[in-house]
């Protein structure tokens, strides 16, 4: 299954996800990633397939991710194959997410998608989201979520980050 946690606070983001990670290591995964913003605005991602030991190390334990916002995943791949590229978070255009669940109707998104000119690195439905959220964004998160949403089937939870959005999940 998969896990969700996210952090805004006053305190470096990535060791507390991290740490929530580890909580939710009993349900069992096959990747992990980390997206936390840094005060320039960016949105830093470091994915890692395998057990959360290898986000550990890539992240310094989560010392090398800068920012006091940030959200993080631990992925049972239900989409695609076992390795970074499908591993979350996604982003795109200013737009970073991490989803559990399954989108049913992705595939038919996806096409959508792709004759608006959106390319696909991924095998999964998550960064079908990612562009469906995208697509809809015109600077307010909350019409966006409740547009792009409005177009998907399944069940699933969400944790999404704006760049406009500083501190805010």
């Amino acid at each position: 299954m998969c896990g969700i946690v996210g952090y805004t606070g006053h305190l470096q983001a990535a060791p507390i996800l991290l740490d929530g990670l580890s909580k939710l290591e009993y349900r069992g995964y096959d990747s992990a990633g980390l997206a936390v913003r840094n005060g320039e605005k960016k949105t830093e991602i470091v994915k890692a397939k395998g057990r959360l030991k290898s986000l550990a190390e890539k992240t310094d334990n989560g010392n090398a991710l800068i920012g006091t916002c940030g959200i993080g995943h631990t992925r049972w791949a239900t989409h695609g194959g076992v390795n970074d590229t499908n591993a979350h978070p996604h982003q795109v255009g200013k737009v970073t997410l991490v989803h559990n669940g399954i989108i049913e109707n992705y595939g038919l998104l996806k096409e959508r998608l792709a004759a608006k000119g959106y390319t696909f690195q991924s095998e999964t439905d998550t960064e079908v989201l990612v562009k469906l959220i995208d697509s809809c964004y015109t600077g307010d998160p909350l019409r966006a979520l409740q547009q792009a949403l409005a177009k998907v089937r399944g069940s699933y939870a969400l944790a999404v980050l704006f760049r406009d959005y500083p501190d805010t999940i």
